[in-house]
């Protein structure tokens, strides 16, 4: 499974933290797809949707089972996660919380249930809202989460994946 990482400028100090921690302290592989240098007037599609293609183009080859991951990052997370979605198969999700990462005895993990429930494939940051030790909390947890196969949560999946070829027909 490769890790693939995209940012706009907002989110390029944090993505230059997140990719050795996920390749060197997690043992991913990774491929970073940009920013490369800091661009204030970079536009954020342009450096995502790469991240998206290259997850999209993975869940397709591997309907079942694990496959490549996305993490991407900007300002907020929001517009990332936007972009991400419009690919298909890509589920993009967006945690700005640290707390939300917590594993506490009956409280529920936000982190944990995007990649339980939801499968989520990419994970959408929001740099003004983290701090490097927060994303990398998020980072960890949620990379380490695996994605369940309970009958009820593929029937939901399933029925996303229809509406979504409903709205690609017409």
């Amino acid at each position: 499974m490769k890790i693939y990482f995209g940012t706009d400028h907002a989110g390029f100090e944090l993505k230059e933290q997140l990719v050795p921690f996920v390749r060197d302290e997690l043992g991913h592989e990774v491929e970073d797809l940009g920013a490369h240098e800091y661009n204030e007037e970079d536009d954020y599609p342009d450096l995502i949707a790469p991240v998206a293609r290259k997850v999209s183009e993975s869940a397709l080859r591997q309907a079942q089972g694990e496959h490549d991951l996305g993490i991407v990052l900007g300002g907020s997370g929001q517009g990332e996660a936007i972009v991400a979605n419009r690919f298909p198969h890509v589920r993009a999700v967006v945690i700005n919380d640290a707390v939300g990462s917590r594993k506490e005895a009956g409280e529920p993990n936000e982190v944990a249930l995007s990649r339980e429930h939801n499968q989520a494939n990419v994970l959408s940051l929001g740099a003004r809202f983290l701090n490097n030790d927060e994303a990398k909390k998020v980072v960890k947890d949620w990379l380490e989460t695996p994605a369940e196969s309970e009958p009820r949560h593929l029937r939901r999946l399933q029925k996303i994946e229809e509406v979504t070829k409903h709205l690609h027909s017409n």
